[in-house]
């Protein structure tokens, strides 16, 4: 659990996110320290030169003229105003004046006084250690602890007539230097210090709220693996993330739909094939049973058993349409027809029907409909809509079918002025077993698939079909069907 954890993208995120600051405060903390170590050695040795330079030019002379005794008392003075040892070297590098008055007459060999002496420099600087002589490099101060003696030498010439004469001195510790030194390190350190852990403690809400709709996600798509297509990821934010969400959402919610749609599928297909069974059942265990039945009754229930079978194969063989045409496996045999023939021929069909209920059915075709189309599955589309018009009109009801032309399109509308379809009802009278009247549309042998069916091969054509409906005034279904679409 833990390795899968650290290898989720919460982590590589942060992990990258941590990589980059750290790195970046790392490099700027040391670039800092750097520059405010180098300011500090510089504004030392700025200082440094600037009084040897004022004190170099008071003392020129005076050594000159070999005066000691105001050389001694100005140089004196000097290493109080620049707080430190000043030394007084001549030429050939012997010590005259020594503030401390412990080097006097010794010759100082550092490269400081010898390239000024030498008139290879007019001033010099170096940082030297009071244990082993050795001289600091570039860069090593900032190495050395406070409890190591350092010492500074500063040196500038004495200039007399355009001649160097002797060295001005300076030796002073730099352990303040090295102090001020460390100090900034340390600070530095501690800001760096806390900036890593603010990125980190940052870096974890920032994941967090970044990855945290992705969490989301993953565990409504486990739920949904599980067959509960009613969960839902919450939609926070804006930009990509709630796109995503949203998107998902939808997705989701077309699958629960075609779920709920499966599932109510499979009931209403068990039940109505369950139906006809029964009664066929129903039937024939009264007709084993009771041998001695009157022989016009045995008729009428073996008639009644014939019909139900025509039902029982009515609703396989619609069954099997549609399951074809959800599956894109259903083809469309093409070839030139008229629509306005199939019209005629499915009112011939239903004819026997109009006159036992005493409708009036009126064709209108003002054009022939000639398209290049699958002549059987229209003849379908057209007998099934036709034929509930007919069905669920009163006696003595009209039924009227029109056909024209519009634009590139053939429109076939079929109105009748039945007792109409409810408002709530229209969405769903092209779902698969809906009916308004249930018990009306079994009596009648509705199976509750027709108008799914029409629906389908309309679609298969190019077309659409819809239905405009008012209770107590009648419905009127119109296709439009492309004519040279194929």
């Amino acid at each position: 659990m833990t390795n899968k954890r650290f290898v989720s993208i919460r982590w590589k995120v942060l992990l990258a996110f941590f990589l980059i600051i750290g790195l970046s405060s790392f490099v700027m903390a040391r670039t800092m320290t750097r520059l405010m170590s180098d300011y500090m050695v510089d504004q030392r040795v700025r200082s440094d030169r600037a009084g040897l330079e004022k004190w170099a030019v008071q003392a020129a002379p005076l050594l000159f003229a070999a005066d000691t005794e105001t050389l001694s008392w100005r140089m004196a003075e000097a290493g109080r105003e620049m707080n430190g040892r000043v030394l007084l070297i001549d030429r050939d590098g012997k010590v005259q004046t020594d503030t401390f008055h412990e080097a006097n007459g010794t010759r100082v060999n550092v490269p400081e006084v010898a390239d000024v002496l030498s008139g290879a420099a007019s001033v010099g600087h170096g940082v030297y250690s009071l244990d082993s002589g050795e001289k600091a490099k570039e860069g090593q101060l900032k190495a050395f602890g406070i409890g190591d003696e350092w010492v500074s030498y500063s040196t500038a010439s004495l200039v007399h007539a355009s001649d160097v004469i002797g060295v001005i001195m300076l030796v002073s510790s730099a352990r303040e230097m090295v102090k001020s030194m460390n100090t900034v390190r340390e600070n530095m350190l501690m800001i760096y210090a806390a900036v890593v852990l603010a990125a980190l403690l940052s870096g974890m809400i920032f994941t967090r709220v970044i990855t945290k709709p992705i969490g989301e996600l993953t565990a409504v798509i486990r739920q949904m693996s599980k067959g509960t297509f009613s969960a839902r990821v919450p939609e926070h934010g804006s930009g990509e993330i709630r796109q995503l969400a949203s998107a998902f959402n939808s997705m989701s919610e077309k699958l629960e739909t075609l779920d709920q749609s499966r599932n109510q599928f499979v009931s209403n297909a068990s039940h109505e094939l369950k139906t006809p069974l029964a009664t066929m059942k129903i039937m024939i265990e009264s007709l084993i049973y009771q041998p001695e039945m009157e022989q016009e009754l045995r008729t009428e229930f073996l008639t009644d058993v014939n019909l139900e079978i025509d039902r029982l194969s009515r609703i396989v063989s619609e069954l099997l349409t549609l399951v074809h045409a959800d599956s894109h496996s259903m083809k469309l045999d093409r070839e030139k027809m008229s629509l306005s023939a199939v019209v005629k021929e499915t009112a011939h069909r239903l004819e026997p029907l109009i006159e036992q209920k005493k409708q009036t059915l009126s064709l209108q075709l003002q054009d022939s409909g000639d398209m290049f189309a699958d002549r059987e599955k229209l003849k379908q589309v057209v007998y099934n809509i036709l034929d509930n018009a007919v069905k669920y009109t009163q006696e003595g009801g009209q039924v009227q079918v029109s056909l024209q032309r519009v634009s590139r399109d053939v429109l076939l509308q079929i109105t009748d002025d039945g007792p109409g379809i409810p408002r709530d009802s229209l969405p769903h009278v092209f779902d698969r077993f809906y009916r308004v009247d249930r018990a009306r549309s079994r009596e009648s042998g509705g199976t509750g698939l027709g108008l799914s069916i029409a629906q389908q091969i309309v679609a298969l054509h190019g077309g659409i079909i819809r239905v405009d409906s008012e209770e107590g005034k009648g419905t009127t279904f119109t296709v439009e069907l492309p004519l040279h679409k194929g």
